[in-house]
């Protein structure tokens, strides 16, 4: 298996949380496997198993069951891990199983490129790995990007042109990009001569304003003098800070004609 996020060399840190595999039960614990730190060996004490009286342990963790921990305790020199399930909480699994999730698509992802490209596995990710994690700050991200921008966003952050070409390809054809979509209706007056020529070359800009914000936009038409724009992008918080940007540009760039602009909410 490619390791592409974790120096299998090192040891985590105390208040990280990791993906672990149980692989036995005994009376005082559990012992597991860290899956992102080259299967070292850990224990979950039965007292950091749940906040409640654990009667039996096999009812809240099973063998090769996967699973969040936090570090509770690291003692390399003693090859001892202390780890807990009761200082987890269900937000912190959801968003840590995601990740590890999307970090196991990105090993994939670049398998199947190093197979394409008739490269070893270690050299291509010497090549690609530090530098999307460097420009994206991870893997599964850079390929996120390729798969909205193409292999220009590979090769934004360093990559050939040849692997940027076949990353992008296999990250469009296996990732699905989703988002979030908040809309709008821009009403625009003007007396000026080329009225309707400014204001299309105006909503034409947000265009651009919105892909600066990593976001997207789409307008339609609903007949002069109304507009709807739908802005699109990963999260609420993106989206919402990319219309910001929108009105904030259309305001300003209207400002500058004899006319008015205003945008009402959905």
């Amino acid at each position: 298996m490619i390791k592409i996020d974790v120096d299998t060399s090192e040891w985590p840190e105390v208040g990280d949380l990791i993906v672990a595999t149980v692989v036995r039960i005994v009376g005082h614990g559990a012992y597991v496997t860290l899956d992102e730190y080259n299967n070292k060996e850990g224990l979950l004490h039965i007292s950091e198993i749940s906040s409640s009286w654990v009667r039996n342990i096999r009812n809240h963790v099973r063998e090769r069951q996967k699973i969040v921990l936090q570090i509770n305790r690291v003692n390399p020199e003693r090859n001892h891990i202390d780890l807990s399930l009761r200082r987890v909480t269900q937000d912190d699994r959801r968003k840590k199983l995601e990740e590890w999730k999307k970090n196991r698509k990105a090993e994939s992802l670049l398998r199947s490129a190093a197979q394409t490209l008739k490269m070893d596995e270690a050299d291509l990710i010497k090549k690609v790995v530090p530098k999307v994690v460097d420009q994206y700050g991870g893997l599964y991200r850079g390929f996120e990007m390729a798969a909205k921008k193409g292999p220009e966003a590979f090769h934004e952050a360093g990559v050939t042109k040849k692997i940027s070409k076949v990353l992008a390809k296999i990250a469009k054809d296996k990732i699905v990009v989703k988002g979030v979509t908040i809309q709008g209706i821009f009403e625009i007056t003007t007396t000026e001569a080329r009225g309707i020529e400014l204001i299309k070359d105006t909503l034409l800009q947000t265009m651009s304003v919105a892909a600066e914000n990593d976001a997207e936009v789409k307008l339609h038409t609903l007949g002069a003098p109304k507009y709807r724009i739908e802005v699109t992008a990963e999260d609420y918080k993106s989206a919402e800070a990319a219309l910001e940007k929108v009105i904030s540009y259309t305001s300003d760039a209207w400002s500058d004609y004899s006319g008015e602009a205003t945008f009402t909410r959905d």
